[in-house]
């Protein structure tokens, strides 16, 4: 890889935006034109995650990368705490690693695979970053152990996609191996999980912060207890909103079968974290819960309701049978030209439902389609 130039990168970028076929792009890249090739499709399919162009990753680096909005909200959570040092023990192309490092004096970079941490080097280099230690090593290794002296133990394990029920076990490094391994080093390890495990499969006390990005539940981040703020906790990127949970709350949630004027989609972080009755003490204004499913839970108001701990907010047009003709026919009447279909549908027939709902539309509004037991609601975005 260190015969890999910035220009022979750029070319290939720009190469593969004008479409070109392989063979054209391999007599103008040369013998590595493979790794140039996936260096450039990584960075171009990267450009809405990370604030630069110019990173070095192949593109199961680029799936792995924290996203630098998340990166940034944790590395500031863990300035907070006053932290000197840290090591990120299986560090990947670095870009979470980095961002912790511009918040501590001295960083440590852990990866077994030796392309990752040149990627890792080379991605530090980007950013100005020049406190990180890096290790070409098994973090689980006597001599890597050794090597590291660091306030805090960050992992970031790889996930079998595979696996049918998510457990500590199956985490490439598992979490319980960086905690028997380290623990004589530190009680402060911060771990990504994944965010369907069960709470009764992680053995330590501490917090499991929920993280919601541009509405997509993005991560599970569990913290023990020497850096945990509560039990639970959601946070909603890039709004910087968070709330955590508080047992001494009144249990204010109400539930109605109709839904009212206004419509609202909860974070899935909120949700997986259990926070509903916390957001409902935290918005100014009357919710009821409508719908709580595992993609979708709503809330209803008659008043509207102005929060950033909302997903999106909806006006309610019209409710009608959930039949793909009953839907069509109220929109032709109401104007719409366009629908957006908010239900849970298997994927190959979600386009066939579409295109029913959509047939002869006519104008510019757009409807959101959710489905409440066997009828349709009809909504506007606010």
């Amino acid at each position: 890889m260190s015969e890999i130039t910035e220009e022979q990168i750029g070319l290939a970028v720009e190469m593969i935006r004008k479409g070109l076929d392989e063979r054209k792009i391999r007599a103008k890249l040369g013998e590595n034109w493979e790794e140039i090739v996936e260096i450039a499709r990584a960075r171009i399919r990267a450009k809405d995650k990370f604030s630069r162009d110019d990173l070095w990753m192949d593109l199961e680096g680029l799936r792995y990368a924290t996203h630098e909005v998340v990166a940034k909200y944790r590395a500031e959570r863990l300035a907070e705490f006053g932290v000197k040092s840290i090591a990120d023990v299986s560090c990947g192309i670095g870009i979470q690693l980095i961002f912790y490092a511009m918040k501590v004096e001295k960083a440590y970079g852990v990866d077994i695979d030796p392309k990752k941490i040149e990627f890792a080097r080379k991605n530090a280099e980007k950013y100005g970053v020049r406190n990180i230690e890096f290790i070409n090593a098994d973090s689980l290794a006597p001599e890597t152990i050794e090597r590291i002296d660091a306030e805090v133990i960050f992992s970031d394990p790889a996930r079998p996609p595979e696996m049918p029920e998510r457990r500590l076990e199956d985490l490439l490094p598992s979490p319980l191996a960086i905690y028997g391994s380290y623990k004589h080093k530190t009680d402060s390890f911060i771990f990504d999980l994944p965010p369907q495990i069960r709470h009764e499969k992680v053995p330590w006390k501490g917090e499991f912060e929920y993280i919601d990005l541009f509405g997509h539940l993005n991560r599970l981040t569990f913290y023990t207890e020497p850096l945990a703020k509560a039990e639970r906790s959601a946070v909603i990127l890039p709004k910087g909103v968070r709330l955590e949970s508080n047992p001494n709350l009144e249990d204010i949630v109400t539930w109605t079968e109709e839904p009212k004027q206004y419509l609202y989609e909860i974070p899935q972080a909120v949700d997986y974290a259990d926070l509903l009755n916390e957001l409902f003490h935290t918005v100014n204004g009357e919710l009821k819960m409508l719908l709580r499913e595992k993609r979708r839970v709503l809330a209803t108001s008659d008043e509207r309701v102005e929060s950033d701990y909302f997903k999106r907010s909806y006006t309610v047009v019209g409710v009608t049978k959930f039949h793909p003709l009953r839907i069509n026919d109220f929109l032709k009447r109401e104007g719409f030209g366009r629908a957006t279909l908010r239900i849970s549908i298997p994927e190959n027939e979600y386009w066939r439902f579409r295109k029913r709902i959509e047939a002869n539309l006519k104008g510019d509004r757009r409807a959101f389609i959710f489905q409440f037991k066997d009828r349709a609601i009809i909504a506007e975005a606010l």
